[in-house]
């Protein structure tokens, strides 16, 4: 005759370990899959690193390789009664601008993903029968929510960040009374 020597608690434990496996395991995945499919911009593919850097220090120069010309304001004297205005280039500006808004269209396409596949993640907790994976679905699909937002949201401007709270509210509510309303 066997005994079960598990405890109720021990038990719970496990389930809970589950649980939480789950969650990091699916979101985990989520985010290695999309870097799949969404190229990651990268920064030298803007900005070539140089071994040698020549100082620009003329202002059609900088302009010439689509840079930002700033001048100081204070000329510096050369000799009496002269003065020759000084500045300084950013060489990388207009490249920097390109990373900047090719960033900014990958961080958004990885949101709308991370988003879609959180709430498809809280969507499908409610409906499972299994609880333990019903619980490890709707905490897996709120963590996707929370890195997706915490990714983009900086970028995001205001109407979109209503946009993004009003659906996410109101899927939440309509899974809320699908699931509970009984």
């Amino acid at each position: 005759m066997e005994t079960n020597i598990n405890t109720p608690k021990q038990s719970n434990f496990v389930k809970i370990s589950i649980i939480i496996a789950i969650v990091i395991v699916m979101n985990m995945f989520f985010n290695y899959a999309v870097s799949l499919v969404y190229k990651e911009p990268v920064m030298d593919n803007y900005i070539k690193p140089a071994q040698v850097v020549e100082a620009i220090t003329t202002k059609d120069k900088c302009i010439g390789v689509g840079g930002q010309w700033s001048e100081n304001a204070i000329p510096s004297p050369i000799e009496k009664g002269k003065t020759q205005i000084d500045g300084y280039c950013n060489e990388n500006y207009t490249n920097q601008l390109n990373y900047d808004a090719a960033r900014k269209v990958y961080e958004k396409k990885v949101f709308i993903t991370l988003i879609s596949l959180g709430v498809i993640s809280l969507i499908a907790g409610g409906f499972i029968s299994i609880s333990i994976l019903s619980i490890a679905f709707a905490w897996g699909g709120v963590l996707s929510l929370i890195i997706a937002s915490m990714r983009y949201w900086s970028q995001a401007d205001n109407l979109a960040k209503v946009i993004i709270l009003a659906l996410a509210l109101g899927i939440l509510i309509w899974l809320a009374v699908k699931k509970f309303n009984k």
